[in-house]
């Protein structure tokens, strides 16, 4: 694993979809960095999204990819989900595999017409609640934690479903840029580690935590336009923030591309789960069941 302190040679070029992990094991903290480009691109292009919801799920994709990289072994899966009451929104899901990234919100046009320009969270979501899913692949488990949608941003949400479901201090900074010369998102993770001893009081039991409010302040410095800045890579951007810890460990973790798994094969295997009845009243005068993905705004037609 590469080291800070031999000062690793970032990639050349633009650092975009590209997710990366650091450690600080001197003050037992971890992170992820993320800068989202034609990924973020290519996902939002499927739908005709305004500038409100196009924001929003670009901060939902940046907080999937970081959670993403939490994942420890190939296979396993990150989904975000918020189902709401009374908001614009009415449901928003993004999720994360082996770097391929997908997300949708579907929306009611009128309430967002009359929400302004800049909608606040609780104007998007109402009476809303985000529900966070690890399915870890080798271990055919699945855990899963719900937390109220409150705060002014989903990173603030996640932050709280970690203090609430998971006990572990965490800082999450995200920065989305949308505009006519194309979309550019970026989001940074920091975690404090679990005590490992048996018998050690945890962290958010303590008074005192002196290693992570360290590295807690380090991170709030981080500007927006560092996190947007395509020729920052995410190794430099690591080092402005860290440079005076004696060592810091960055590993890859994926290229990122946007992931979307559907197919016609997909969906037959889908709809074979339906009694026959129930097909047939799916078909149209053709005999073809037309299946829509809200993901890649893709039509399948299916001939049953």
């Amino acid at each position: 694993m590469p080291r800070m302190s031999e000062r690793a040679e970032p990639p050349p070029g633009p650092d975009v979809d590209r997710l990366l992990s650091f450690t600080i094991p001197g003050r037992d903290a971890r992170g992820r960095v993320v800068r989202l480009g034609p990924v973020l691109h290519k996902i939002l292009a499927a739908h005709a999204y305004a500038p409100a919801i196009k924001h929003l799920l670009a901060e939902a994709l940046v907080v999937t990819a970081l959670l993403g990289g939490l994942l420890k072994r190939a296979g396993g899966q990150v989904t975000l989900q918020a189902q709401t009451e009374g908001g614009v929104v009415e449901l928003l899901v993004c999720d994360y595999r082996n770097g391929e990234l997908r997300g949708y919100v579907k929306h009611d046009l009128e309430r967002l017409a009359g929400a302004g320009a800049n909608p606040s969270l609780p104007a998007l979501f109402g009476n809303g609640h985000l529900a966070i899913t690890f399915d870890l692949a080798d271990a055919d488990q699945r855990y899963q934690g719900v937390v109220p949608l409150e705060g002014d941003t989903l990173a603030e949400a996640v932050e709280t479903y970690f203090g609430q479901s998971e006990q572990v201090p965490t800082l999450i900074r995200t920065a989305v840029r949308v505009g006519s010369e194309g979309c550019l998102a970026g989001g940074l993770l920091v975690q404090h580690l679990p005590e490992p001893e048996q018998g050690r009081e945890r962290i958010h039991a303590r008074t005192d935590r002196p290693e992570w409010d360290h590295v807690a302040i380090l991170a709030r410095s981080i500007r927006h336009e560092e996190l947007l800045d395509p020729q920052l890579s995410a190794e430099g951007l690591v080092w402005r923030l860290f440079n005076e810890e004696r060592e810091i460990r960055v590993q890859d973790v994926a290229t990122l591309s946007r992931g979307c798994r559907c197919s016609v094969v997909h969906f037959e295997e889908v709809l074979a789960r339906f009694p026959k009845e129930d097909r047939r009243q799916m078909q149209d005068k053709d005999g073809i069941i037309r299946v829509d993905c809200a993901f890649c705004s893709r039509q399948f037609p299916i001939q049953d």
